[in-house]
């Protein structure tokens, strides 16, 4: 769990977006998207280096998300 409350609804224009963005694409809203919500411009950037890494082509997207899973394992990530 989250030592922060994150934005749960409303906020920036960009929060609304990128929660109707990661709604579509993932079902849901998660957390470190509602946490970084908080701060507009660490939200901008946190999308920035996401759609940069889906563009990345130089390695199959199979070893991308066995690199993710791996990572969030070795660090606790609990999402």
């Amino acid at each position: 769990m989250a030592r922060i409350k994150g934005v749960s609804s409303g906020g920036s224009l960009l929060a609304r977006i990128a929660f109707l963005m990661t709604r579509r694409k993932g079902g849901r809203v998660v957390m470190p998207v509602r946490i970084h919500a908080l701060h507009t411009r660490i939200l901008y950037g946190y999308g920035q280096m996401e759609m940069a890494q889906e563009k990345a082509r130089r390695v199959p997207a199979a070893a991308k998300a066995l690199a993710q899973v791996r990572i969030a394992m070795r660090i606790g990530c609990p999402f």
